[in-house]
């Protein structure tokens, strides 16, 4: 008989892997480029705790018997999680290739989303524009052009035009 393991007992690696992926990013932050006042990081990580504590939360769904719907019920916050992060990124980073990385993950993310409910014959998230299309003043605005499928729009650079 298989011993069952509680909701905490499982999201315990998960955190574990977070932390350990924070502390091996952060001296390759540092060698990375240049740096930014804590002040002008301050929104970033902001929104990113947020997005994690979102995410955590989310992912302690309360077992429902049928291990397909538990599956998806903590992996769907786990995808949405990526996606918050990833929007932040687009909102307050700077760097162009990390910008494409996450707006690869928002686009990704998104489909698999939509994939899980899918096979389970659930709703879809409802068609929105991506919060990450409004950013602050302080950060330059991306010269972009949608994707061609319908509900999953978001911007993208476009390397022909060069910015004024």
């Amino acid at each position: 008989m298989r011993a069952s393991t509680s909701r905490k007992a499982r999201t315990v690696p998960c955190a574990v892997l977070l932390v350990s992926i924070a502390a091996l990013c952060g001296p390759l932050a540092v060698a990375a480029g240049p740096q930014t006042t804590a002040a002008d990081e301050a929104p970033f990580l902001a929104e990113n705790d947020a997005a994690m504590s979102k995410m955590m939360n989310g992912m302690s769904a309360r077992p429902s018997g049928d291990v397909d719907r538990d599956f998806v019920a903590m992996m769907v916050p786990h995808h949405q999680g990526a996606i918050d992060m990833a929007q932040a990124e687009l909102r307050f980073g700077h760097n162009e290739a990390l910008r494409r990385i996450a707006q690869e993950i928002v686009v990704e993310q998104q489909q698999e989303i939509v994939a899980m409910r899918r096979a389970l014959g659930q709703p879809l998230p409802p068609a929105a524009p991506a919060p990450d299309q409004q950013r602050p003043a302080s950060v330059p605005p991306v010269h972009s052009q949608p994707l061609s499928q319908p509900g999953m729009q978001m911007p993208m650079p476009n390397p022909m035009q060069k910015e004024p």
